[in-house]
């Protein structure tokens, strides 16, 4: 169910580096979460140069925005996104200032993949991811 979309600058070096994003992205989820690789999804938008804007001014860094099924733990959370961020520079050099990273939370009940509705998440032992 996760859905990881990336906005990027038209010629920034990321757009060159999308399969090793999007695998290290399904990689950082499936350790945190223990979900299957198989179930996380990753896109790539690229905008114009002067697209994306921090208060009222045009910034270069990337945008990420992603959508999580609800219910996962703020420790959780911090250590998705941290593992995310991380994995990000690290492959594309940015630095972790220039990035910036949206988590939504959904519950299972309003998410349909490969035909099934989602159940909600639970943190117990055995628990559907």
């Amino acid at each position: 169910m996760p859905y990881y979309q990336f906005t990027v600058p038209t010629g920034a070096a990321t757009l060159q580096h999308k399969p090793e994003i999007a695998a290290a992205m399904t990689k950082v989820h499936s350790e945190v979460t223990g979900a299957p690789g198989t179930y996380v999804h990753c896109s790539f938008v690229e905008v114009p140069k002067g697209s994306i804007f921090v208060a009222g001014e045009p910034v270069d860094g990337s945008r990420m925005v992603g959508l999580i099924r609800e219910g996962r733990s703020a420790t959780v959370r911090a250590e998705l996104i941290h593992g995310l961020a991380d994995a990000w520079c690290a492959i594309t050099g940015d630095a972790k200032e220039s990035l910036a990273i949206f988590l939504h939370e959904i519950p299972g009940a309003n998410v349909m993949e490969d035909g099934v509705i989602l159940p909600e998440i639970t943190e117990e032992p055995g628990a559907i991811y």
